[in-house]
């Protein structure tokens, strides 16, 4: 049995847990907050955006742009999106178990984020670059990766360009998802535009000055900037809810035990108390 001693300093180390673990925890809801927002007010302009580009699509020929263009896939291209920093349970694990699916063979990586790079130096994938992003990262930031993987397609390095991060669903969800970047993907099948949402259509429609052709070249680039955007977006989001869900159930556990430490603290002061009591009695006794 662990002597009083070794009992309280357990009692004092996991409360000292205890303090970090709640302080990582507000801090983390602190961050969580301003990354929901900054997630979710961008869904009503990628509504809108996804809804230009499919009209586009309904009126020209899809083949006259090279990154609507469809072919068999040889090589594919996959952008892991994962966190800087660890403590977010399960959340880098379950991304990585997505991405073991991958054929070794045939796809190559695009790492952003410490943990998604040291996963694939582990596992001898086949990275061929690697982007460190801020916490707060911007539109210009993630635009440097997804014109890279633009590059790489138009050169027909590979034939597809897939995008696998943790969707943001709520605090408590966040679920690992592989999105087609390239050739082009509807942005509500990436879940970056909300079914809630619903902007009221134009009356007589979309127009396009000069011609759909024209603005064809000029928007579809964009739309690949903008829905990589989205994604690094929700990916700190579902960083921050999870992490700050970890932390809560960390302090959560540590406030337990020490609980149970301190019970048995007490148990083992009555007992030592108990007999102490039953050598001074039976001292007595024996005096007598």
């Amino acid at each position: 049995m662990a002597s009083l001693r070794d009992i309280r300093r357990r009692i004092k180390s996991v409360k000292n847990t205890a303090q970090i673990t709640k302080a990582m925890q507000m801090v983390a809801a602190s961050k969580m907050r301003k990354a929901q927002e900054a997630a979710l007010d961008g869904r009503s302009y990628a509504e809108l955006l996804n809804r230009v580009l499919v009209s586009l699509r309904d009126r020209v020929d899809s083949s006259l742009h090279p990154l609507l263009e469809k072919r068999e896939v040889k090589g594919e291209l996959v952008i892991l999106l994962s966190t800087d920093k660890g403590l977010c349970g399960g959340l880098n694990t379950n991304l990585f178990r997505e991405a073991l699916n991958f054929d070794v063979a045939t796809t190559q990586f695009i790492s952003v984020g410490r943990k998604g790079t040291q996963f694939l130096a582990r596992t001898k994938r086949n990275m061929i670059a690697d982007f460190a992003l801020k916490d707060h990262p911007s539109f210009l930031e993630t635009k440097a990766i997804s014109k890279f993987a633009i590059e790489k397609f138009l050169a027909r390095a590979v034939d597809k360009v897939t995008v696998l991060y943790p969707r943001f669903v709520n605090t408590l969800t966040q679920k690992p998802t592989a999105l087609s970047l390239l050739p082009i993907t509807s942005l509500e099948e990436a879940g970056l535009v909300g079914k809630e949402l619903t902007l009221p259509e134009p009356e007589g429609g979309i127009l396009f000055e000069p011609s759909a052709e024209s603005i064809l070249d000029a928007i579809v680039p964009y739309y690949v900037h903008y829905a990589l955007y989205q994604m690094v977006l929700a990916t700190r989001a579902s960083e921050h809810s999870a992490r700050m869900v970890a932390m809560k159930s960390a302090t959560d556990n540590a406030k337990q035990l020490v609980k149970d430490l301190t019970l048995e603290y007490n148990k083992a002061r009555q007992a030592a108390i108990t007999t102490e009591l039953l050598e001074i009695s039976t001292a007595q006794f024996a005096l007598g």
